[in-house]
């Protein structure tokens, strides 16, 4: 499920969570866990409190796992 709905490179990881924007002073004021994620300025702030819906994974068989690891672009993403 992580290979098909996350893009774990580096660059990706990075670009998902926009460690390049100016955020991070206000981030490390008060802690950062259980913040309520808001825009300002066009900034996202605590995006990471948004978890990613993978209910539709629940209940997949080992052969639908197998047949969207396939169709999904996981080998170019990944580095085994």
């Amino acid at each position: 499920i992580i290979k098909i709905a996350f893009d774990c490179r580096p660059g990706a990881i990075a670009l998902s969570l926009a460690l390049r924007e100016p955020k991070y002073q206000e981030t490390a004021a008060y802690c950062h866990f259980g913040r309520q994620a808001y825009t300002h300025q066009g900034i996202k702030y605590f995006e990471w409190e948004n978890a990613k819906d993978l209910s539709e994974y629940k209940g997949m068989t080992s052969a639908q796992v197998s047949a969207s690891l396939k169709a999904s672009n996981y080998l170019t993403k990944w580095v085994d």
